[in-house]
């Protein structure tokens, strides 16, 4: 594990190591965390950007799709002559491009029931940038299974949301399944072709992941975790839900079986 940094690395991040809460200590801890991006789409793209610029020592970039001229008023990561590539290629190459400091890892596939124990369980947090509920509640229930905090955003039109989920720390540490107890039927969850999104409102959501991973990986501020934040681009106005842990959501006796066992 990496120690310190080098002079070409304190020089690349001085600007942010003078934050207050930040300091070396704090580029430190980036540059030895391993964060997963699920998604190298419309939220992707600003989340992987900025966490690269931000130092994190080793990104994994997990989607399988392939770059579309329609991804391109909002997926700002690829370009024109991305078009028809793996995402993840395309991703991949312009975050080494933009600093040789980061180890990216490529997974070229969607993430699903049969391959995210394994994959998840190579990362310290995970960044959700899906728009697929069953996707995306297999992201949360294997985040939360391996006790790994799960950054997780949303955007569609021109609203966006984000919380974070840390249930694995007892009460007051919602899951997804207290926010979400059952599946949402598709007409309540239709996609962006179908309704559209606004760039920019991904930009603002996925700017909001990517501090939240940082935060949550240097352990500064406050956690979004037990808060949903919700933003309105029209009106320009955020605001903030209150998120309680339910007490029939399977995370609940889970975190009581497991304080049992710790205690017998």
């Amino acid at each position: 594990m990496e120690t310190k940094l080098t002079q070409e690395e304190n020089r690349h991040y001085v600007r942010q190591m003078i934050v207050p809460g930040w300091g070396e200590a704090g580029q430190l801890r980036l540059k030895q965390s391993r964060i997963l991006v699920i998604g190298a789409g419309g939220l992707g793209a600003p989340v992987l950007l900025y966490l690269a610029a931000a130092g994190v020592g080793a990104i994994g970039i997990a989607d399988g799709d392939y770059v579309e001229g329609s991804n391109l008023h909002r997926q700002v990561i690829h370009g024109i002559e991305d078009l028809d590539r793996p995402k993840v290629a395309s991703a991949a190459e312009k975050l080494r491009r933009s600093n040789p400091h980061v180890l990216v890892t490529e997974h070229t596939f969607p993430v699903h029931a049969g391959n995210a124990d394994s994959l998840i369980a190579q990362y310290d947090l995970v960044v959700d940038c899906t728009d697929n509920f069953t996707t995306r509640e297999t992201i949360a229930l294997t985040c939360r299974k391996a006790k790994i905090p799960l950054v997780s955003g949303a955007a569609q039109i021109t609203d966006g949301t984000i919380t974070t989920f840390t249930p694995y720390k007892g009460a007051g540490h919602p899951c997804f399944n207290c926010l979400y107890p059952r599946s949402p039927g598709s007409d309540l969850t239709p996609g962006c072709s179908q309704i559209g999104v606004a760039g920019p409102v991904l930009a603002v959501i996925g700017g909001l992941q990517a501090m939240e991973a940082v935060k949550e990986i240097i352990g500064m501020g406050d956690s979004l975790s037990g808060r949903v934040l919700v933003y309105d681009a029209l009106s320009a106005r955020t605001e903030e839900i209150a998120l309680e842990r339910r007490g029939a959501c399977p995370c609940a006796s889970a975190c009581e079986e497991e304080r049992r066992a710790v205690n017998s």
